[in-house]
């Protein structure tokens, strides 16, 4: 699994990438509709999803495959889906969206973090994005009449933060991939 993830460190990192620039771009419009708002999310999911899935199904040729991130990016890719398909939801029944689809994927990246545990240095980045994703879906349904604006904030915070957590982590994997190819070549 290592090996895989070391070779495809770029996806990791590429996810991370979308999630930054998602945040960013709410912090640099805070002004948007939540129709924009609406359509900009679904994108940002609808992409994460088909990355974490092709991801996945990279895997398959070696005979293993990563149920636990498959399902992370199938849960954003239905999430995206829906919210694209239905732009005029309400502000209240996009936050539970949200909510429930940040819950989602922090559990399965805590899943697969724990998987790793024993092949990945630094699965605790992994464990961590999925912890804040938990955190940030129960916020969402605690308290979700803050405001649009409030939650806009929320958001740009949550996706900048994961990003940069992915990227990290992305960035890491690459620098492992040239060790763990030497320790397979080795019979290591």
């Amino acid at each position: 699994m290592l090996q895989t993830l070391a070779r495809n460190w770029w996806a990791i990192v590429l996810r991370g990438v979308f999630a930054v620039l998602f945040g960013l771009g709410t912090f640099l419009w805070p002004g948007v509709t939540l129709a924009v708002l609406v359509l900009l999310y679904g994108a940002y999911l609808f992409i994460d999803g088909i990355t974490a899935v092709l991801w996945a199904l990279a895997r398959r040729p070696e005979g293993s495959f990563s149920w636990e991130v498959f399902l992370a990016g199938l849960a954003s890719l239905a999430a995206g889906v829906v919210t694209l398909l239905w732009p005029g939801v309400t502000a209240i029944a996009l936050l539970y969206l949200i909510a429930i689809w940040a819950i989602i994927r922090g559990v399965f990246e805590i899943l697969a973090a724990f998987h790793l545990r024993r092949e990945l240095n630094n699965e605790w980045l992994l464990a961590l994005a999925g912890a804040l994703s938990i955190l940030f879906g129960v916020a969402l349904i605690v308290a979700p009449g803050t405001g649009a604006l409030a939650v806009l904030w929320l958001i740009g915070t949550f996706a900048l933060v994961v990003g940069i957590l992915m990227i990290i982590l992305g960035f890491r994997l690459k620098g492992m991939k040239n060790a763990v190819g030497r320790r397979l070549a080795y019979g290591g």
